[in-house]
């Protein structure tokens, strides 16, 4: 059993635009001990099920990121050495709510079908082609705290970091990423403040009171009950 965790922006930057429409963040993320969870075994030919909350109106198909992790973690490996596999995915994370749940999906799958097959795959190759997958991926491989910037693929884990009690709350309404981007009222604002020396809990929290989440107002007009 793997564990998809949704992936919580403490703060999140925007710091500009590349020429190729990527924006470009800085950002604190952590990740929580609850999620999705995915069971993969070997199987006689593939297969992908959801079950769970939030199982309907999911693509089994290669419209999800599960499904296009595994293809193209195969395409790297080989087919010979990445036999079909049962992925069993149990959606606890709401669609489309800003916790990078199918994201998170698909680097557990790529976790997962790494260690079933055997592959001898390093971290780095893990995160080139998770990012060809979505930007979120590279921080979704590491879930543990860490600081992301550039596109999300440039990576810096914390390895000292409070536990925090989080209260997640979501209007049960689905916002889509690219439509909060495209919502932006600014896209070239200041980066993270420095992280504090020594990372307690009133020390991260009191450095949280000088940053912003820059895709709050963006959502909230896109959606105002999420205020």
């Amino acid at each position: 059993m793997w564990l998809a965790p949704a992936k919580v922006n403490l703060a999140l930057h925007i710091t500009g635009q590349r020429d190729d429409g990527y924006h470009l963040i800085d950002s604190l993320a952590v990740f929580t001990r609850f999620g999705d969870r995915l069971e993969i075994e070997p199987a006689e030919q593939d297969d992908f099920s959801v079950s769970g909350r939030y199982a309907a109106g999911l693509p089994l198909d290669d419209g999800n990121l599960v499904v296009r992790a595994r293809d193209a973690l195969r395409l790297e490996a080989g087919a010979q050495h990445a036999p079909p596999v049962a992925i069993r995915l149990e959606k606890n994370l709401p669609i489309a709510s800003g916790v990078g749940g199918g994201s998170s999906d698909a680097a557990a799958a790529l976790n997962g079908l790494a260690r079933l097959w055997k592959l001898d795959i390093d971290d780095s190759s893990l995160a080139r082609i998770g990012l060809s997958l979505g930007a979120d991926l590279p921080m979704c491989l590491k879930s543990q705290p860490l600081v992301a910037r550039g596109i999300g693929d440039e990576v810096s884990p914390l390895t000292a970091f409070p536990a925090l009690g989080l209260v997640l709350v979501n209007p049960g309404i689905a916002v889509s990423t690219p439509d909060v981007f495209k919502a932006l009222a600014s896209r070239d604002n200041e980066a993270l403040p420095p992280l504090p020396k020594r990372l307690d809990f009133h020390a991260v929290r009191n450095w949280l009171e000088a940053t912003r989440n820059d895709l709050e107002g963006a959502a909230r007009s896109i959606e105002p009950a999420i205020g």
